[in-house]
């Protein structure tokens, strides 16, 4: 069946250049919607828009009653639909170069849904009033987008054969406990902002809920988890040396000690000073990078060669043309 995406491929058939740069644009978004909805909180503008998907029960747009805090919220939403369209470069672009990947198709597909997931997640936290448990949902979504845009990224750099591990099995687990280890550091750290300060609203809006759990000891559990992490990339730095794991490996565990320490660093300080704005969003950026960093330690673990020719589709199936 001929789709709108099969007619322009006949048209368009983009280099493998482009069908990576349209990839990182999607992940670099991906980054960016993290940080302009961490600012949102930041500024006490998370019900700036009173309202979803409308920002007013009775305008689309912030009126100027709203002021700032209606502009801000509104320009995060807006900023979606720069999100989406870059991942639309980038479906559009793996489905015309050539050959055709239909895995990165999927992926990029799968980074549209995760997109509107999450705008639904959103409008559910402004209707809850900036519910934490559901602000924490959120920010756990938005890196579940990260992760697949990183991994749509990578596999735009790879072949199409079957994935084959580099190292020994044992060195590909512990990659594996590296990554869950930091994802629950992101984790306790959507806590820790659930418990704490900046709610979301201007200091004396008191209808905000909290996290009823006592804020220092979330974040003990926070820098506790932060210590087990750069334990473990210590221990895997030495251990990659030891079995000559493969170059880029051994780099990119070695980025991943350096962004942890740096954001570990960037933690104290903000926590020792009152967590002031700046210093949360530069932690929100760190928070990004780190899971961007820890997720590319175990793609660098293995290989995938070109798959024959003869193994890629040559239609497209209904499923994707939706």
């Amino acid at each position: 069946m001929r789709t709108p995406s099969s007619l322009l491929a006949e048209r368009w058939q983009p280099t493998a250049v482009i069908v990576r740069r349209a990839a990182l644009a999607a992940l670099v978004m991906s980054v960016v919607i993290v940080v302009t909805g961490g600012a949102v909180r930041l500024t006490a503008s998370g019900l700036g828009c009173t309202t979803w998907p409308r920002c007013t029960g009775e305008s689309l747009t912030p009126t100027p009653a709203m002021g700032l805090h209606g502009i801000i919220e509104f320009t995060n939403r807006m900023l979606t639909y720069v999100l989406c369209a870059a991942i639309g470069w980038a479906i559009l672009a793996a489905r015309c170069g050539r050959p055709w990947r239909r895995g990165l198709t999927r992926l990029g597909w799968a980074q549209f849904w995760l997109v509107m997931s999450n705008a639904v997640i959103g409008g559910v936290t402004v209707l809850t009033g900036l519910n934490p448990y559901t602000v924490a949902v959120h920010l756990v979504s938005a890196m579940a987008l990260v992760w697949v845009a990183l991994l749509t990224w990578e596999r735009s750099k790879e072949g199409d054969g079957p994935p084959q591990p580099s190292v020994a099995q044992p060195i590909v687990r512990l990659s594996y406990v590296l990554v869950a280890v930091v994802g629950l550091l992101v984790a306790a750290g959507t806590l820790v902002t659930g418990a704490g300060h900046h709610p979301g609203t201007p200091t004396d809006n008191k209808i905000v809920p909290r996290i009823p759990l006592d804020y220092d000891r979330l974040a003990q559990v926070h820098a506790d988890l932060a210590f087990v992490s750069v334990g473990l990339v210590i221990a895997a730095v030495f251990v990659l040396a030891a079995v000559k794991a493969p170059p880029a490996a051994r780099a990119r565990v070695r980025e991943l000690l350096l962004v942890l320490l740096a954001q570990g660093v960037l933690g104290f300080v903000q926590y020792f000073t009152g967590v002031p704005e700046l210093l949360v969003g530069l932690h929100m950026l760190g928070a990004a990078l780190t899971w961007i960093a820890v997720l590319r330690v175990p793609l660098a673990l293995r290989v995938r060669a070109d798959a024959p020719a003869a193994a890629l589709p040559a239609q497209e199936p209904a499923a994707v043309a939706v």
